[in-house]
């Protein structure tokens, strides 16, 4: 830290705060004092201390606020506020040395690295706690201390790569549960060194003690026997990873957004609680504070030989349970949230954790008391980061190590969620597990508000899935409401009002009642089709992969499946499914259909999605190289297979096949060739074959494909990317690929024309479909039917059907005449 960062006014010597809400004001008002932040920055600073634990360790504590507040800042400073008497910042950490610190992006990083070398050094520090010269002080953290050479760098293993991350909320457990499970495949030594830290690529809480954020370097070093071909497989999980990551952020991103718009004040309530918005909407009802209880298990001692058997069937019952639900969440909410429990699982196969708890039996200690000691170190070593996703994290190693210490010692562990018995209930927890979110009864429980916790928490986006409006980081002032006090919950702009009178009660319900029925006149109609005011139909399918989604879809208003991926069968697998396994999962969506349309897409790997034992070779820009018909043309083995269980399953009813990413005539060509070839050895009767319309190239040539196609299907993610020249997992870059831009539609406007000279339909499979915006533009623009998430289904449907065609007509001429994409969702607001 330069000094232009710290001034002698800077630091108070001989401070005597009351408590750790007091230090962190007096620090506050130094760097309020010193012009560096804006007054509302000591709030931001208070509201961090809720959401994670700034203690640094040795006496030293580093308040600092909130991301989203860095506007607050207007130049990057510190403030430094010495305790000589010392202070209790939580139960056992006592602090004589606070740093309060004002970042606009990573600047402090000097510092703290600084202050982590000081950590080291019990003689300096000692002096500085009680110092009574703050030129003394500023002389510590001023001085260009060179770094010892042991910290400067790791070593690295033989074979290496640099990889920067892009994800925008860092490495957390989910994107680092599938780079534990891919480098465990392989043989080899694998490490990634951040700085001078390095973990084991293998084990997953090594790697989430690295605090590793977006932007990060990071080196990847592997040796062993199959060294190479872990990294090639570990780039290529990082890289895929990116794509979920960056539509993650990118749709909360949007859901805070469009909550903000709609958001609710009441203005007579007697108090209010501040804390983040994890998930919008509002709800009215009587607070209920959940009692958690302090675990307090006994130290029975046993062998090692009685307490590793316990500990292994332990280990397995919890497997076992995450596994089931893990399915049940799936079925319930979706896969993305499922694995959120897959993750869990994945910390139960930490090596660290296991060794930490035998060494403790092996000194005497009893299983149960073991094994909660070991998570108990490993997760405070999390909530000692400072990182809010990070102490996020430790909640679920807390939550997963309590289904074990449940299964060792039966009502050790309950967690007590069953203790609210009456209904209309705002939730109130310090924190809740991820696996009480995922189970609460929602009959019962309208809200949900945490002392802790933060926005993208396990938790918070189980309570987005579940609609339940919530608010995270509320601080201690949460668990002293009454239980049984009438409140609001505002969970677009995360605050919760305390008695409010009958008047924003009223306010608060007539907000509730339009936007539940809006919500239930869409659900209502949403079985009638998507036909204009002056008769025109668009077809409206669901983009699912199992049969068992099928009839979810259809009563979300879902008049077929339009989309149904088979990737799926070939993820998460050591070998590609046979021809009998493909025939029987086709077979099944046909049958659920009972006739309706489906249409089915051939394997669509590469890009974003890799699959090990392909053998594929790695690639600097997968998105640019094999993937979907270019990959199927050079593996007929994989092609063929597939065509023979498709023409197959076809004889139990209505199928259509398309091919992703058809670039040339020629491969069109040469696809149906081997079709024809296919369904001749098999004398299957023929089968519509369609192309999604992707890349810029099968845009132009549309009128030329068209003669050769059956149907077009856009992919409106892909071709997005493509025409914008952005990567759609680019961290700065991702948010500006919005497919409403006019090169965009106008490319899609070109596909339709193409598509109607040779008399064929034309369909849109991506994200854009889904936004009823973007659904009225495509309907005007020509397009014949629109394919999209079921829950996205009733508004889109809402929206066709509250318009005339020749108006959408109208808007989609006017969209292709303007000039961003700003200027066409500007559009939306005018009559149609």
């Amino acid at each position: 830290m330069s000094r232009a960062t710290l001034h002698i006014d800077q630091i108070k010597v001989g401070a005597h705060p009351a408590d750790k809400a007091t230090a962190i004001s007096e620090a506050g008002h130094i760097l309020v004092a010193a012009g560096l932040v804006d007054p509302s920055y000591i709030d931001s600073l208070m509201r961090r201390e809720n959401v994670s634990n700034t203690y640094l360790g040795h006496g030293v504590a580093i308040p600092h606020g909130m991301i989203e507040d860095r506007h607050l800042i207007r130049s990057t400073g510190i403030a430094i506020l010495q305790i000589p008497g010392g202070l209790e910042w939580n139960p056992g950490q006592q602090v004589k040395l606070v740093v309060a610190i004002a970042a606009e992006s990573d600047e402090h990083i000097t510092l703290l690295r600084r202050l982590t070398r000081l950590l080291q050094d019990e003689a300096q520090l000692q002096q500085l706690f009680t110092c009574s010269d703050p030129a003394v002080l500023l002389a510590a953290l001023t001085a260009d201390t060179p770094v010892p050479e042991a910290s400067r760098a790791a070593s690295d293993l033989e074979q290496q790569f640099e990889w920067r991350v892009d994800y925008p909320n860092g490495l957390h457990a989910r994107p680092a549960s599938a780079w534990v499970e891919t480098a465990k495949r392989f043989d080899a030594e694998i490490q990634i060194r951040h700085n001078s830290e390095t973990a084991d690529a293998k084990k997953l809480i090594g790697l989430l003690q690295l605090g590793i954020q977006h932007d990060d370097l990071l080196v990847v070093s592997a040796s062993g026997p199959q060294r190479d071909a872990a990294l090639s497989a570990l780039r290529d999980v990082m890289v895929r990873v990116s794509a979920q990551e960056q539509a993650d952020a990118a749709a909360a991103k949007l859901k805070a957004s469009q909550a903000k718009q709609h958001g609710f004040t009441p203005h007579n309530a007697k108090l209010s609680v501040g804390g983040i918005s994890a998930s919008p909407g509002l709800a009215i009802g009587v607070t209920q504070t959940l009692k958690t209880q302090k675990l307090e298990i006994i130290d029975v001692p046993c062998t090692l030989t009685e307490g590793g058997v316990r500990l292994d069937q332990a280990l397995a019952a919890t497997r076992t349970a995450l596994a089931d639900l893990a399915s049940d969440t799936a079925r319930r909410l979706g896969e993305t949230e499922a694995g959120i429990f897959r993750a869990q699982a994945e910390l139960l196969a930490d090596s660290d954790l296991i060794t930490h708890c035998c060494q403790l039996m092996t000194e005497g200690h009893g299983v149960a008391w073991s094994w909660h000691q070991a998570i108990e170190l490993q997760a405070g070593k999390l909530d000692g980061l400072g990182s809010p996703l990070l102490a996020a994290r430790a909640t679920d190693l807390r939550d997963v190590g309590r289904r074990v210490l449940e299964s060792l010692t039966p009502g050790s562990a309950r967690s007590g969620m069953t203790a609210a018995a009456q209904s209309n209930i705002i939730l109130i927890a310090a924190d809740l597990a991820p696996s009480d979110t995922a189970t609460l009864d929602t009959q019962r429980i309208l809200g949900l508000c945490t002392a802790q916790g933060g926005p993208t928490s396990h938790t918070a986006i189980l309570a987005r899935t579940l609609g339940l409006p919530a608010m995270v980081a509320g601080g201690q002032a949460l668990l002293s409401i009454p239980d049984g006090t009438m409140a609001i919950l505002d969970g677009n702009d995360g605050r919760l009002y305390l008695e409010p009178d009958d008047n924003d009660l009223a306010a608060a319900q007539a907000w509730i009642q339009s936007q539940a029925k809006r919500a239930s006149a869409e659900a209502a109609e949403s079985a009638l089709p998507a036909q204009t005011r002056d008769g025109q139909r668009i077809e409206i399918g669901a983009n699912i992969n199992r049969a068992d989604q099928v009839a979810a879809a259809l009563a979300a208003g879902a008049e077929g499946v339009g989309l149904m991926r088979t990737e799926f069968l070939f993820l998460e697998r050591s070998q590609a499914p046979d021809e009998e396994e493909q025939y029987q999962a086709y077979r099944a969506m046909i049958e659920a259909l009972a006739g309706r349309t489906l249409v089915i897409r051939a394997l669509d790997i590469g890009g974003d999605k890799h699959v090990p034992y392909l053998g594929l070779e790695s690639e600097a820009n997968p998105f640019l190289g094999v993937r979907g018909a270019r990959l199927l043309l050079r593996r007929p083995d994989l092609l063929h297979t597939q065509l023979r269980a498709l023409y197959r399953a076809a004889a139990h009813g209505p199928i259509s096949i398309m091919f992703p990413m058809v670039t040339a005539l020629t491969e069109l060509q040469a696809l149906r060739a081997h079709c024809e070839r296919i369904r001749q050895e098999l004398n299957a009767a023929p089968i519509p074959l369609g192309i999604m319309i992707e890349v810029p190239a099968a845009a132009a040539m549309a009128d030329r494909l068209a003669a050769h196609a059956d149907f077009f299907s856009i992919g409106t993610n892909d071709l997005t990317q493509y025409v914008l020249a952005i990567d759609r997992q680019h961290p700065e870059l991702a948010a500006e690929a919005d497919s409403l831009h006019p090169a965009v539609l106008r490319m899609i406007k070109h596909t339709v024309d193409g598509a109607r000279q040779h008399g064929i339909w034309v369909g849109v499979c991506g994200g854009m479909a889904g936004d009823p915006q973007g659904a009225a533009i495509l309907a005007g623009l020509g397009v014949d039917e629109l394919s999209i998430s079921p829950r996205d289904i009733p508004a889109v449907k809402a929206r066709l059907r509250a318009s005339t065609h020749s108006a959408l007509a109208e808007m989609a001429k006017r969209a292709l005449d303007c000039d961003s994409a700003a200027e066409i969702r500007a559009l939306d607001g005018e009559p149609s």
